[in-house]
């Protein structure tokens, strides 16, 4: 589970930049749980197979917006867990099998990087930022 500040942004980046599907939604009082995956059905499920399904993909991604950062000029945002306060968690990793065309989309996007395929010694590996960095 990631904590997104605005949904609208970080949606249309994991849908549309990134490919997912936006397989459930719930709405609560004060937060809106979205459910991320990659599509690899038939392409006949129904949207309600697909939330009641959603559980039993290869992997799925939770991302949650808390009511109202969105419009808070003074959110500072929420840790990456790549800088300090809050350095621990790394990434999440997502495979493709063209890893050069893959970040030439990525850039061609305007796409953010942590890390190109250039950088550093592991020439076989990038890190892109979504919009909450």
């Amino acid at each position: 589970m990631l904590r997104v500040k605005d949904p609208k942004v970080s949606l249309k980046f994991y849908t549309e930049v990134l490919g997912m599907e936006l397989v459930s939604e719930s709405k609560f009082s004060d937060f809106t749980l979205y459910f991320l995956a990659f599509d690899h059905s038939d392409g006949k499920e129904t949207a309600e197979d697909k939330h009641a399904n959603r559980l039993n993909r290869e992997g799925i991604l939770e991302l949650t917006h808390n009511h109202g950062t969105e419009d808070d000029s003074n959110f500072q945002g929420y840790a990456s867990g790549n800088t300090d306060p809050g350095r621990g968690f790394g990434h999440i990793a997502i495979s493709t099998p063209d890893i050069e065309a893959a970040c030439e989309r990525l850039e061609s996007l305007g796409v953010p990087f942590k890390k190109r395929l250039t950088d550093g010694k592991m020439k076989n590996i990038a890190f892109a930022l979504d919009p909450d960095g």
